[in-house]
């Protein structure tokens, strides 16, 4: 039986109508019977295609780019026995690094912040801060630019993962491993049942 057109699945339908307020609930009972499968399907192979995508990309200065960057932090999280949410934050930590550079830490907490911990949310949206730390002599660098953050709970957790798993991990010659590696991990986080998000 042919998949119908654009259709995942082929025993799914189409909901017609084109306008939400057109939409039955026989039309919403209708998507949320296919969206649970499509998500756990689809959406953790789209986000590893959000990351390779820089996989050829060049650098503008760094030894190794930020695809490289992304699977070296992701192995020496692995190679230091951190748990598997740790290793998949340290893989998508930077993947919007060129996209939107001056946002990039929430921009990787958004993607996963529905599947991960309150630890890695936080790592994820303040690593670029405490970057600095490491950053010395760089013009516009704040090296204390963290400690506003000190007794804060994940302050030793975002500040451990930038100096064991980030900022040295730009050594062209450091054993990275491949990314098939990472994808089982990313499939089981996001096979978690997502927290909800809900607008303040």
């Amino acid at each position: 039986m042919p998949v119908p057109a654009n259709l995942l699945k082929p025993d799914w339908a189409h909901v017609e109508k084109t306008g939400l307020d057109d939409f039955t609930a026989a039309d919403w009972a209708v998507l949320e019977r296919q969206r649970h499968p499509y998500l756990a399907e689809v959406q953790a192979e789209h986000a590893l295609r959000l990351l390779t995508v820089m996989r050829d990309d060049p650098t503008f200065g760094y030894r190794v780019n930020t695809y490289t960057h992304c699977l070296q932090s992701a192995t020496l999280a692995m190679q230091a026995g951190e748990d598997e949410e740790a290793v998949v934050a340290a893989l998508f930590h930077d993947i919007g690094f060129t996209a939107c550079p001056a946002t990039h830490g929430a921009f990787a907490a958004a993607l996963l912040e529905a599947y991960v911990g309150e630890a890695n949310t936080w790592m994820l949206r303040h690593h670029a801060l405490f970057q600095q730390h490491h950053e010395h002599g760089r013009p516009g660098a704040d090296p204390a630019a963290r400690e506003r953050w000190r007794g804060h709970p994940w302050f030793s957790w975002t500040a451990r993962f930038v100096a064991r798993y980030d900022q040295i991990a730009i050594d062209p010659d450091f054993a990275t491993a491949d990314i098939t590696v990472f994808r089982p991990m990313v499939h089981r986080i996001f096979a978690r049942t997502p927290r909800v998000y809900r607008p303040v």
